[in-house]
């Protein structure tokens, strides 16, 4: 019999956090503990509202579904029962941890990733004004790979002065789904001027399909378009790479097969990151290790990460300890 906790946990971002969907001062995130008297494992998630999730909702669907599979707690059964999302996301990954700790093998070993090596992640910048986000590029511009929030209008201005205070960091952009075909072709060029290396989701998941004819001079990669396997044949004729999240996938298990389809259709990956903690950041490590792109920067953004998380040197992510997680 699995003991099952759900609680809900608020970390302050330092100097807060915008995108082009609004700005926040806070990560709230949702922890799952599965205790079976002798081992404990855990799983965080960061609920969405942008996916229809919120505190409330994530919590419940949590409770529900581990009340329903009782003592048949597995990570099949759960894919079959709970959608993708960030509910799935914590059972999940409670479950890959509660699985290492009773096994005494590093979840990286069960998953057939391990040994785990260092990561270089990005370091985001939040959207702002263009000298509000060159004085943010002049503080980053030691790091070696930032990813840059855009909006839409003004974002050739954006990321040139981002460009020219961080001349030697590589740059990858997020609009999150903030342009239109009529500013497409401008901001692409100033990207491909500042030579920037990937593009997040320029237009609208749902109405990206213009993306099968439009020039893409700079890479772009779908994230809000993808979640799971299934959505990758849509992906293929629109998107150069995909952001492979485990909020979004539903946990480590679908981001792990994730990963391998998207590999196999040739796709280039990015593995990405909610606003969480080193908890949420852990799993997210093994989908990691052999991906073009690392964005994990999660308590990097925070005033105070949850005590044992993980280690950053500068930008380089030291793989968890045990004791966090796996």
């Amino acid at each position: 019999m699995i003991r099952v906790e759900v609680t809900h946990e608020r970390f302050e971002i330092a100097g807060g956090f915008t995108i082009s969907r609004g700005s926040r001062t806070h990560a709230d995130v949702v922890v799952v503990t599965l205790t079976d008297g002798t081992h404990v494992g855990r799983g965080e998630c960061v609920p969405y509202p942008r996916y229809g999730e919120s505190i409330d909702s994530v919590m419940e669907a949590i409770r529900q579904t581990t009340a329903t599979l009782d003592g048949r707690l597995d990570r099949q059964t759960l894919a079959a029962q709970l959608k993708a999302g960030a509910a799935r996301n914590a059972i999940d990954c409670a479950l890959w941890d509660l699985e290492a700790k009773r096994s005494g093998r590093r979840a990286a070993d069960l998953a057939g990733v391990g040994p785990l090596r260092p990561l270089i992640t990005c370091f985001t910048l939040s959207v702002g004004t263009p000298d509000a986000m060159a004085e943010a590029a002049r503080k980053a511009a030691d790091r070696p790979l930032l990813k840059v929030k855009l909006a839409g209008p003004g974002d050739a201005e954006r990321i040139a002065a981002v460009r020219a205070n961080a001349p030697r960091s590589r740059l990858v952009v997020d609009a999150n789904e903030a342009w239109t075909e009529d500013c497409y072709a401008e901001n692409m060029a100033a990207c491909a001027a500042a030579q920037v290396e990937l593009i997040e989701q320029p237009l609208p998941a749902g109405k990206d399909a213009a993306l099968e004819i439009l020039p893409r001079p700079v890479p772009v990669c779908a994230d809000e378009s993808l979640h799971v396997r299934g959505d990758l044949p849509a992906m293929r004729q629109r998107y150069d790479a995909v952001n492979i999240k485990l909020d979004k996938a539903g946990g480590l298990t679908e981001a792990l097969a994730l990963y391998s389809d998207a590999r196999g259709l040739g796709f280039k990956v990015m593995v990405g990151c909610m606003l969480g903690t080193s908890l949420g950041m852990a799993p997210a490590v093994l989908v990691a290790q052999q991906a073009d792109y690392v964005d994990l920067d999660g308590p990097l953004l925070l005033s105070q990460d949850r005590a044992g998380g993980l280690v950053f040197e500068g930008s380089t992510l030291i793989p968890p300890d045990s004791s966090l997680w796996g």
